[in-house]
């Protein structure tokens, strides 16, 4: 298959002692020139009948997750496949938890959150914005660890993917909290709500300038990025200034729509969810008119903002491509880039109509799209490549391993690093690099292949391979696997065979072949028989202090583990 050949392309300089090539642009000479011409598939959203087992079971919790502990899939295999769903699409109680200061450079003590806090204190003490960012991105970090069996944390990702900010620009984490907190609290929700919310986000008025938009000097950056990238999409450009689906000048009508918006903060100091204020005397109050693409829409003017934004949302959600342009993009999260003319027609327009006809809540559309049969074809599994954070946090997750949780500067910096390791992989959270996010999800016909190249992937093996062995440590505390305490998870671990099939089912999307298994165990076993393994496993059970008998077997597993995380098949999903 091409995905594997790609990877297995790029592993084998690796491993060869060549250096590998130094062009930015196209060091991976397998990576997309042109999507497919041909369907992939015809199948579509009827329900998914086959087989249930736990090949399904990982392949649905690997997109709907960041990575999963084998405990997570065994009790998902063991419900039918409409309640896996379910389960995963219900939505859990929002945590209230907040990021806390774990820096003496905040005037906020250690261990108190910030989140309502000012920067500077009664003596004239400043608190560096970068300090409550880094405890900002280190908290959601931890959120992403520390999931439970929901959807709901791939959406927020999602939601800051589709409704870009930075905190970067943003400049006060404060913002980008409550930004955080809209994304998770509607995460299964109301598209339409979400749009509207996030219009009126202190971060986003921020961001696209939404502060500086008034009748003096109209600002057409979130009336552009409203339409262009948030709601129905560009299209093709037909004319100079026409581009399908809307014209340049209804990027201008639908600037002086939104006039007069600021977040409160620029008029008393107020930070918090749903604090933005109008002001009338900053708002064009005469009609707005829009082009033949919204029937010729007048929205009518006058002191009213929010009425305006909501008739400014409403012609906008009542074009049909406004509902087929969110599920284009939930179905390159969820499924695969390529939508050839057949998921065109067999997918994204049926579930655009059920978009709209359910009042464009999230969650019937993706509970539809998670059991279809499309979502469980052969050519769907194993698809993806995994981003930063995939690949990050679901290596912690499905090993299991236990990050410290006091003292709160240790477990923030244990976060933190997994923070750096993400930017470093080209995923830095909270900041994509522009307005229409990371180019994996929209780049064509690259897509997800972007995440791989010679920086990224000899990256990822040197981490993955540091975690095998040696882990990461600060502070007196150490994060890496225990490879002992994941094969007692297994049904057999005396088998080597059964180490190598079960741990093979869990961490790679796709199997195995015949040649992999049996080189496998010679990593295990390096020329040694199955029952050497069973006689050093045994021993050690027999004597779990004794060191040279910890050692033995431990350190057989890393040399395996290590390897098997190297294996093109661990970068996808």
């Amino acid at each position: 298959m091409k995905r594997q050949q790609a990877l297995s392309a790029i592993v084998g300089t690796l491993f060869s002692g060549e250096e590998p090539p130094t062009e930015r642009d196209d060091r991976n000479p397998f990576i997309n020139k042109t999507l497919p011409s041909v369907a992939r598939t015809t199948t579509g959203l009827e329900p998914y009948t086959g087989s249930w087992g736990k090949d399904q079971a990982a392949h649905l919790l690997r997109r709907t997750m960041f990575g999963a502990a084998k405990a997570d899939l065994d009790a998902i295999a063991q419900r039918n496949m409409n309640d896996a769903v379910d389960l995963l699409m219900a939505s859990p109680p929002v945590e209230i938890t907040q990021p806390l200061n774990v820096d003496s450079r905040d005037i906020v003590p250690v261990g108190s959150t910030w989140v309502s806090a000012l920067y500077k204190d009664p003596a004239g003490t400043f608190t560096p914005t970068g300090v409550r960012i880094s405890s900002l991105k280190s908290w959601w970090i931890g959120l992403m660890l520390n999931q439970p069996l929901s959807i709901r944390e791939k959406m927020v990702i999602f939601w800051h993917n589709h409704f870009v900010t930075a905190t970067s620009t943003v400049n006060d984490p404060r913002f980008s909290y409550w930004y955080l907190s809209v994304l998770r609290q509607n995460a299964l929700g109301n598209f339409k709500g979400l749009v509207r919310s996030i219009s009126l986000e202190g971060a986003m008025l921020r961001y696209l300038n939404g502060n500086t938009n008034t009748k003096a000097s109209p600002n057409e950056n979130y009336g552009r990025e409203l339409q262009e990238l948030f709601t129905i999409g560009k299209g093709p450009e037909i004319a100079p200034g026409d581009y399908t689906n809307y014209t340049e000048a209804d990027v201008k009508a639908a600037a002086h729509v939104l006039t007069g918006w600021r977040d409160r903060s620029n008029v008393d100091g107020t930070v918090g969810p749903g604090t933005s204020t109008f002001d009338i005397t900053r708002h064009d109050t005469l009609d707005k008119q829009f082009s033949a693409h919204y029937n010729n829409t007048v929205i009518v003017g006058g002191s009213d903002g929010l009425r305006e934004l909501d008739d400014l949302i409403a012609m906008i959600f009542a074009q049909q491509e406004t509902a087929k342009f969110i599920c284009r993009k939930l179905y390159r999260y969820f499924v695969y880039y390529v939508i050839d003319p057949a998921t065109e027609a067999n997918i994204i327009t049926p579930l655009a109509s059920l978009l709209a006809a359910s009042n464009f809540e999230v969650q019937p559309v993706l509970s539809t799209l998670l059991k279809s049969a499309h979502f469980y074809d052969p050519v769907n599994v194993g698809c993806m490549i995994k981003n930063p954070i995939e690949f990050l946090i679901g290596l912690f997750r499905q090993f299991f391993v236990t990050f410290p949780s006091t003292p709160i500067e240790t477990q923030y910096a244990m976060w933190n690093y997994l923070l750096g390791q993400s930017s470093s992989l080209n995923m830095n959270l909270g900041d994509p690099p522009n307005v229409a996010g990371w180019a994996a999800y929209y780049q064509s016909p690259e897509f997800y292949e972007l995440w791989i190249n010679s920086d990224t992937l000899p990256k990822r093996a040197r981490f993955s391979d540091a975690m095998a062995h040696s882990g990461y440590t600060n502070s007196g505390a150490t994060i890496k696997i225990d490879p002992i305490a994941y094969v007692q998870t297994l049904s057999n671990p005396g088998d080597p065979n059964v180490i190598i099939d079960e741990a093979a089912q869990h961490l790679f999307a796709i199997p195995i072949t015949v040649n992999q298994r049996a080189f496998l165990k010679q990593v295990l076993l390096p020329g040694l028989p199955d029952y050497e393994w069973t006689g050093e496993w045994n021993d050690y059970l027999a004597n779990p202090t004794d060191a040279i008998k910890l050692t033995a077997v431990r350190s057989k597993l890393q040399a395996l583990f290590a390897f098997m995380m190297e294996m093109p098949e661990y970068q996808l999903q």
